[in-house]
């Protein structure tokens, strides 16, 4: 058992998405989102109507940081800073991928070992299909959507001369996605809340219970 928790610690899947800024928010946000209300709603020391308003709350909170920082950060300021960054960088530096999503696969292959690289290379197929000139049906292969030079970088077998990953890319995508996670989380998410999670409070009835739970206990401190 000891073995196989070693394994998932040290494995390339984990520290892609601890070393991932956007991985790490998510993760991060849904933990807060079960967590938070979950501690809420243990806590002995509140009445049962307080408690399901605030776990209720809490809950709606961090479920619209999640939405806004998924709907904001990766279709806004990812793709954004990347197309910035075609336009900052030479092709050199950057390599000359087509968008984001192919980075992001190149990446993938990237962190997998050379034998097992190559073998991807050969096999994957796209999702879609091209019709030829005499009618017949033909599926791409993804390699074919990559430039000898993303090709020849991929097809490294060397392990201590591993594919560029370029690095100044990777910067700039992941700069745009701790700006996009700043304007997401602290300006945006805020105010988005404030203006949906109220409405829903009361439309499930729990803002009701939690006001007069409230005025119960003030009448209990004035006798």
């Amino acid at each position: 058992m000891i073995n196989g928790i070693g394994k998932i610690l040290t494995s390339n899947s984990l520290n892609n998405i601890t070393s991932s800024t956007n991985s790490q928010v998510m993760l991060e946000t849904t933990l807060k989102a079960i967590g938070r209300p979950g501690f809420i709603l243990i806590d002995n020391e509140i009445n049962e109507d307080t408690k399901r308003y605030a776990a209720a709350k809490e809950f709606l909170y961090q479920a619209t940081c999640l939405l806004v920082y998924a709907a904001l950060v990766v279709p806004v300021f990812k793709r954004g800073a990347f197309k910035l960054a075609q336009k900052v960088f030479d092709k050199s530096e950057i390599g000359s991928f087509k968008s984001l999503k192919q980075y992001a696969h190149y990446l993938k292959l990237c962190d997998t070992t050379p034998t097992n690289r190559i073998q991807t290379l050969g096999k994957e197929i796209k999702g879609t299909s091209i019709v030829d000139a005499d009618g017949k049906v033909r599926r791409q292969l993804v390699k074919d959507e990559y430039d000898a030079v993303m090709l020849k970088e991929l097809q490294k077998t060397d392990e201590n001369d591993p594919p560029n990953t370029f690095h100044k890319l990777k910067g700039a995508i992941e700069f745009g996605n701790i700006v996009g996670s700043v304007f997401g989380l602290a300006i945006f998410a805020p105010q988005i809340s404030h203006a949906f999670i109220h409405p829903a409070l009361k439309f499930l009835g729990l803002e009701k219970e939690a006001e007069k739970s409230e005025k119960n206990k003030n009448i209990d401190k004035t006798v």
